[in-house]
């Protein structure tokens, strides 16, 4: 198989209709947080076992096509003593990993951050492929405020994001790109709309300058809301400002767009997904990579106890058949009971 057969095989795969990506790449110190908040000391042991009750709930694989992994998950074992990326294979799901390395402040800008990883990425996606990931993802992070992003920032971050993609597409790895345009803040749905429209832009002239093939890669952009600190946009709203940026700025050749859930309740990321879904036919497939959306349910279930895996694993199925109608418009409130 050519690594453009490669490409484009993943690539069908991660767009199967009623599915999407669950987001499991939490950093240590991400997941420790998430854990503090139930309890949960964040041990090795612990991030094994949680993990490894999610991504074996029994029918996970019929609306789940992908799990993007954090690098110590790519090489651990179930509790069943499964390697993770078999486990996820058994039930048809894509394996996938984070290969960022994180961000740091960008010089001489202040307020805006620059992500890195690049260094090497060539030889980390190898050691990565052979131990069964078939897609990356990698995040660059923009701020809003009256004067951020700047221009400096939008520039600098999509072009690395297109040095990525274009590294993983030379490997045979299908690049989610990840430009999230933060939630953070008390922006309005309008100034969101300007920003994302403006980073988009520039993300995939990027992508065009680096040859990116655009039929073998995931765009996995934020929606278009208000700043958390201002009044909360209704899902109708949601939908249309997202897909009037999405259509003047996102190539059709594009196969899928996997939002993400970006500080939004599991509640507020499957309506607003829902409802983007109701607008009609669209040139893309319009799904979710969400992280917390959905896991926060089955963090809560489970608790730090094995004794509840089998309420940890209800937990997480439902949020992923949930968010696998949404894929498709046909979610409704009623639903969560």
């Amino acid at each position: 198989m050519t690594i453009q057969d490669e490409l484009a095989a993943t690539t069908e795969k991660l767009i199967l209709p009623g599915q999407g990506i669950l987001a499991a790449d939490e950093s240590h110190p991400t997941i420790a947080k998430r854990f503090a908040a139930i309890g949960v000391e964040s041990t090795e042991d612990k991030r094994r076992e949680y993990r490894s009750l999610i991504l074996s709930a029994p029918g996970l694989g019929e609306f789940i096509s992908g799990v993007i992994l954090f690098e110590e998950t790519l090489h651990q074992q179930s509790l069943d003593g499964v390697p993770i990326p078999k486990l996820l294979e058994s039930q048809n799901i894509v394996p996938g990993i984070k290969v960022d390395k994180g961000k740091q402040p960008l010089i001489n800008a202040p307020g805006d951050e620059i992500t890195l990883g690049l260094d090497g990425l060539e030889d980390r996606l190898e050691i990565y492929k052979n131990a069964g990931a078939r897609f990356a993802k990698w995040r660059n992070v923009f701020h809003i405020s009256d004067t951020l992003p700047s221009r400096q920032a939008v520039e600098a971050n999509a072009e690395v994001l297109a040095r990525y993609a274009a590294i993983c597409q030379s490997v045979g790895v299908v690049p989610i790109v990840e430009p999230e345009v933060l939630i953070d803040g008390d922006h309005t749905l309008e100034r969101c709309a300007d920003v994302s429209e403006t980073v988009l832009r520039e993300v995939f002239a990027a992508l065009g300058r680096h040859r990116v093939q655009l039929e073998c890669m995931i765009l996995k952009p934020s929606m278009v809301t208000p700043g958390k600190d201002s009044p909360k946009a209704s899902p109708e709203a949601v939908a249309e400002a997202t897909l009037r940026v999405f259509r003047r700025v996102v190539p059709a050749a594009v196969p899928g767009i996997n939002f993400l859930s970006g500080g939004q309740t599991p509640e507020e990321a499957t309506l607003n997904l829902n409802a983007i879904n109701s607008s009609g036919p669209q040139p893309w497939a319009l799904s979710f990579s969400y992280g917390r959306a959905l896991q926060e349910p089955a963090q809560k279930a489970w608790g730090g106890s094995l004794d509840n895996g089998a309420a940890t694993q209800e937990a997480m199925l439902k949020r992923a058949r949930l968010n696998g109608a949404a894929r498709s418009g046909n979610y409704s409130v009623a639903m969560e009971e």
